[in-house]
This record gives C-alpha cells, structure tokens and sequence, in this order.
C-alpha cells in the first residue's frame, strides 16, 4: 500500500477496555501511547484514559510522533433520544477537530446487547422501518454537523447491534445521504457474517463510502464457543474472540489489495480487544506492526 495514501494507528483498547475497566486497569495513558509509539505507530484512536484537555492531551502526543485519527461515539436515535445526541455529538466533534481528527466513529447503541451479560448472538434489536428512520435522519444530521468543521461520519458496524449484518449496512447506506459513510471492520464483519469470503463482500460492495478501517483478526474456536455456549459479547472478549492481524484466521491480503486497488485514503487502525493479562499489549503491538509492514508494505 502507498504510505503516503495509509497511515497506521492502533487503538489503545488492547491496553484498557473501556467497556470492562477491570481489563487493564493497570495500565497508564503514558505507558499505552510510549509503548504505541515504540511499536511503530504514528496514530491512535483515543481511550478512557486519555485526557480530554486538547491543551494537555496534545502536547503529550505530538511529543511521541502520534496523532488522534478517531474516537468512539454512541448514538441512541433508535430510541428516540435525537436532542442528547446531537448535544453530545457536537462536544465530542468538537474535541476531536482540536485534536486534528478527520473522522468521527459513531454506532447505534439502542437496545445493544454489546455491554450486557445478554448473548451476544441472541435477543440484539431488529428496528422498526420507523426506526430505522430515525437512525437514517439522526445520521444525516450528524454528517451536516461533521462537515462543518470538515469531517465525515462513519457508522461501525458492531456485534450485538441493530447494524450488524451485511443486510442491515446495506439497508442503512441506502436510507442515508452519501456523505454519510462506513467504518469498515474486519473482525466484526467476519463475526457476523462467518466467513472470510462473506467478509469481504462487505469491503468490495461499500469500497467507496468507507472513511476509516478497523483491522482485529478472530480465532474461530473462541467463536464457535461463544455460539455453543450462548456467551456475551464481553465474555467472548476475555475469552479472546478477537486479536491482532496476523494470530488469527483472517487473511489480510486481499483486504489491503482490495483498500490499494479502490484509492482508499486514510486511517487503518489495528483495533483489537483482548485482555491484556493474557496477551501483553505492547508484544501484540508489535507483532501487529510486523505483519503489516510485511503484508502490506507500510
């Protein structure tokens, strides 16, 4: 891939996730973007840990060569909770063009079973076509609200969500406007759809509306107990459903071909939740930065 095109970040969620505090609790904000820069990357999303002071936060970055390319947002238009969105669309937005950020992950948390002990293939919401309405309009809101300051928005199709399947992204990026765009994830995409060639029907299908990549690799047998055993989504986590490109069963080169051929422009992010007791944050740092510099050339 052209390294003028792609730049490389890493989520700090493989040091501290933000969804069960337990998980790296250990870990400093100083220790996860040192050891990010020493790995080799130039980008980070930003974390729970992170300070949200652009006047701190930045200094503390631009001293280790590390930018912030993304950072999660939560949208609850589903459920009807259009003007506490917006509200806080507009304080996150807001941080994260001080901070230099180009685009904005959102999902669409109503009713997600994501953060619940609720099985994480069972029981997530299936909107009503008004629903999904309110999803297409809160997001084109969002994408005006993004452009003003010269950012895009991408959905993150996420597990246990009502935007999870191949079917549910085509039928949201046909209600919404065109600039409102993908936040391609691999091991998401691979998780719901169950198979590589699935996986990238996605990417092949939406090449021109995805704004930023995910990239977190599976290992199939923690997939198959969490099917088995009816798991949670989080439960799968610490049982390492998900880990860096290059250690599971994803074959990551026609996905940078696929990015490479389509002009793609922007962010990767290696994004990969795992417990960091089990698999040492800074080692899978580096054995990601590895595998992409051999797979993809960057």
């Amino acid at each position: 891939m052209d390294k003028n095109k792609v730049r490389l970040a890493i989520a700090p969620i493989g040091w501290t996730n933000d969804d069960m505090p337990d998980l790296g609790k250990e870990n400093t904000f100083q220790q996860i973007v040192s050891e990010m820069a020493l790995a080799g990357f130039t980008g980070s999303e930003v974390g729970s840990k992170y300070p949200r002071d652009p006047k701190i936060l930045k200094p503390m970055l631009d001293i280790r060569g590390i930018q912030i390319c993304n950072a999660w947002f939560s949208t609850f238009f589903a459920d009807g909770q259009r003007a506490k969105t917006i509200e806080e669309f507009i304080v996150h937005r807001d941080f994260l063009n001080a901070m230099g950020a180009k685009v904005i992950g959102c999902s669409e948390q109503s009713r997600s079973t994501q953060g619940t002990p609720k099985p994480v293939l069972e029981g997530r919401p299936n909107f009503t076509d008004s629903e999904w309405q309110l999803v297409a309009t809160g997001y084109n809101e969002l994408a005006d609200l993004a452009a003003q300051k010269g950012m895009t928005v991408g959905l993150h199709h996420h597990m246990g969500t009502g935007i999870q399947t191949a079917k549910e992204i085509d039928h949201f990026l046909d209600l919404v406007n065109d600039d409102v765009y993908l936040l391609y994830d691999t091991g998401h995409a691979y998780y719901s759809e169950g198979s590589q060639d699935a996986m990238l029907d996605i990417l092949k299908k939406h090449l021109p509306r995805i704004n930023h990549v995910h990239l977190k690799d599976v290992r199939d047998n923690v997939v198959a107990e969490v099917r088995a055993h009816k798991l949670s989504f989080l439960d799968g986590v610490k049982k390492g459903t998900f880990t860096v490109p290059g250690d599971g069963v994803i074959d990551f080169n026609p996905v940078f071909k696929l990015l490479e051929d389509s002009g793609y422009q922007g962010w990767i992010v290696v994004e990969a939740e795992q417990d960091p007791a089990k698999a040492n944050p800074f080692e899978y740092a580096v054995k990601a930065r590895r595998y992409i510099r051999e797979v993809a050339g960057i």
